[in-house]
């Protein structure tokens, strides 16, 4: 690492203290708190001037107060001379809200991407975005990276075949599609509706899944509602064994509940999103890191080298 710094918010430090260790770098100095108001107040710590910056902050939950941390975190390196400032971010926030999908409705993954920007982002650096096109919202260079080396070596290590992997729905075959050729591995389509947001009902299976260990691919669980009835759906078809791995672990409201209740043996999840304290203690999930990837790719970044290879 060349003239870097690395910064983190209040988002995920545990998994900026494991970048910087891969890196063998000191995070950076900076106090991030609020004001008795609630408004966010950054102080950079120490000399930025001509380095390179890179800001690790997911905007999860809370998104809005990590987004504002992420933004004026940014500002202040900014107005400190910071030669170049890369915003990584492991978990975009509001990337749902990516296309109008109904009359009077925001593309708020549009205005998060613009906000970002203006504060002088150089660059963002980001882990499997909900959907690709969300890079064009940018008038500056975007690394999505995706996690799938990471969690392929886990469906080789922890899952015993004949292998069917399973996208949750049609916008994901493409992803599930990409799994299944590099583990030699069948492919099952499940066919959903959706009647409102975070509500979900299993229609049907396309494929064979009677017999196999299924594994369901996605990007993100909230709710946990589709992946639930995915894997009852999926119990009733004759699968051997149901798993899931899943990049993003927001893991909102009744998510733990439904996981818990369901046919599902085991989720696997990365640390783009600190769990909260009952997913902690849910013995159905594991947690790999994507700390190693992710400091990686910074490195690259900083020495200017090629970032491509990562992308699988």
């Amino acid at each position: 690492m060349q003239s870097a710094k690395l910064f983190s918010g209040n988002s995920n430090p545990d998994l900026a203290r494991a970048v910087a260790k891969y890196l063998d770098t000191p995070l950076g100095v900076a106090t991030v708190g609020t004001f008795s108001d609630g408004e966010v107040n950054v102080e950079i710590g120490e000399n930025v001037r001509g380095m390179d910056c890179f800001v690790i902050q997911s905007t999860c939950s809370p998104a809005n107060n990590y987004l504002m941390e992420l933004l004026i975190m940014i500002d202040a390196l900014r107005r400190s001379s910071a030669k170049r400032i890369t915003a990584v971010m492991p978990y975009y926030g509001y990337a749902r809200q990516d296309r109008k999908v109904r009359p009077r409705v925001p593309i708020s993954a549009k205005l998060v991407a613009d906000l970002i920007g203006a504060p002088g982002t150089d660059r963002l650096l980001c882990i499997d975005l909900h959907a690709g096109q969300i890079q064009g919202f940018f008038n500056i260079p975007v690394d999505n990276i995706f996690s799938t080396p990471v969690l392929l070596e886990e469906i080789r290590v922890r899952y015993p075949g004949p292998l069917t992997i399973i996208s949750p729905d049609a916008g994901g075959v493409e992803r599930s599609r990409a799994y299944a050729k590099r583990l030699g591995a069948g492919l099952a389509i499940i066919d959903k509706r959706r009647e409102a947001a975070n509500v979900s009902e299993v229609m049907n299976i396309v494929g064979d899944v009677k017999g196999q260990t299924c594994v369901i691919v996605d990007d993100m669980v909230d709710t946990a509602g589709t992946l639930a009835e995915s894997a009852h759906a999926l119990h009733r078809e004759g699968a051997k064994a149901v798993y899931a791995v899943i990049t993003h672990p927001i893991l909102s409201g009744p998510a733990i509940k439904r996981i818990v209740e369901s046919p599902l043996e085991e989720l696997v999840v990365t640390d783009t999103i600190p769990l909260r304290d009952d997913a902690r203690d849910c013995p159905k999930l594991h947690v790999s890191s994507i700390a190693p990837l992710l400091g990686e790719a910074i490195r690259r970044i900083n020495n200017e080298e090629s970032v491509s290879s990562l992308f699988v």
